[in-house]
């Protein structure tokens, strides 16, 4: 009687442990399979979208950048067009932003795009993120190595700076960055932590020379890029951002390193969003574009322009900010040279185009192969039926 009760009880145990693995079961495909919100959409999963690198001169001995300053974009096609003319109004949105960046990119093929701040106009994208991929689409589809600084107006939508500079990190073909690079600071390890760098942006790419040459294995051109960042009160008084002392000696630090490595030195470029003091102080010389407007910039001067010169290896500064600013003019030796306003949601003027800036390096034929960058050219191009090409110049040549 006892042996049959306890195998009455073993039965009992069994199909309630049955009864629990089945509910069990159960619940789980009612999650993951009947909730379309707890699953992997493994159909829609994308892996980031590499940047052929290192970045490098062409065979012919040329290396060439696209930037764009100011694209001001918001929803897209919802978003209406300002300061353009009355007959222009009403079909003129954002998409018109793209089509110019399709027709940059298509005429001039660059080697790499710079988008130099101000590319999304927060206050009008409802999604950051969508507003990102749809700026970026051109650069994206054409699968062009490209990296962006943040202007004073991206981060008015629905993320913060750190969030969009690590967001647009993450996009295809963006070769942006965040923090610096751990190889800029070449005495930090885990007992010894990276120094903290004020703002969201900073960072150094390099190209390398051009293949098959003596220098297809080492850099030739530095290209820095800077966040400017966007608002602050000074005193009691707004103003905009600056590069903060944190950023300059990370700056120095750099160009020390590089020309340590090459003691001839390299050319490097500077790209940044806000102006610096200096430049609506004066005197700059030899200007080439327009100075239509009042350089909107900050109050502090925190010693960037000299620092640039200190480091010796800093050609040109390219900015943005100010949208019918276009020109380039010498500041202590250094050329500082606008983009003009490239979007069509940014403030401009009526019947005055839109219009991007190009950068042609070109690197010095050797008696066997292509060496050292030897010259470096900029010009603009109007958003006009022709795409008119002004302004071109000469920004730094090397001495013989």
């Amino acid at each position: 009687m006892k042996m049959e009760s306890s195998n009455i009880k073993t039965w009992i145990q069994c199909l309630i442990y049955i009864i629990l693995i089945v509910s069990s079961l159960h619940l789980l495909h009612t999650l993951l399979i009947i909730n379309p919100k707890l699953t992997v959409d493994h159909q829609n999963a994308t892996i980031k979208k590499v940047a052929p690198l290192p970045m490098r001169f062409r065979s012919d001995g040329t290396f060439k950048i696209l930037q764009v300053a100011d694209m001001h974009y918001g929803n897209g096609e919802m978003t209406r067009c300002r300061d353009v003319l009355d007959s222009e109004f009403n079909y003129c949105s954002d998409l018109n932003t793209t089509r110019f960046l399709q027709k940059m990119i298509q005429l001039e093929n660059p080697d790499f795009i710079a988008f130099t701040g101000d590319n999304i106009f927060g206050s009008s994208a409802t999604d950051a993120a969508e507003s990102l991929f749809k700026a970026f689409d051109p650069v994206l589809k054409a699968g062009i190595p490209w990296a962006a600084v943040l202007g004073n107006h991206d981060q008015e939508s629905t993320m913060t700076r750190e969030e969009l500079m690590s967001f647009i990190s993450l996009m295809d073909y963006s070769i942006s960055q965040t923090f610096p690079s751990d190889e800029d600071f070449p005495n930090s390890n885990k007992h010894n932590s990276v120094p903290k760098i004020d703002g969201f942006g900073n960072y150094n790419l390099k190209v390398w020379g051009a293949p098959g040459s003596n220098l297809a294995n080492s850099s030739v051109l530095n290209l820095y890029f800077l966040d400017s960042g966007d608002r602050a009160v000074v005193d009691g008084v707004r103003t905009y951002g600056w590069i903060k002392e944190s950023q300059l000696d990370w700056l120095r630090r750099v160009s020390q390193k590089l020309q340590e490595q090459k003691p001839d030195g390299d050319p490097s470029l500077a790209f940044f969003h806000i102006p610096i003091p200096e430049i609506r102080q004066g005197p700059i010389y030899n200007i080439i574009g327009q100075y239509r407007e009042y350089v909107a910039c900050s109050i502090v001067h925190s010693g960037v322009l000299k620092t640039l010169v200190s480091m010796k290896d800093v050609k040109a500064v390219f900015i943005g900010h100010d949208h019918t600013n276009d020109f380039c003019g010498d500041l202590g030796g250094i050329w500082f040279c606008y983009g003009g306003g490239f979007g069509y949601h940014g403030y401009g003027v009526a019947g005055w185009s839109r219009r991007a800036r190009v950068i042609l390096a070109e690197l010095e034929k050797g008696e066997q192969s292509w060496t050292g960058v030897k010259i470096i050219k900029t010009w603009k191009r109007h958003d006009d039926e022709m795409l008119s090409k002004i302004d071109e110049q000469i920004l730094w040549e090397r001495r013989p």
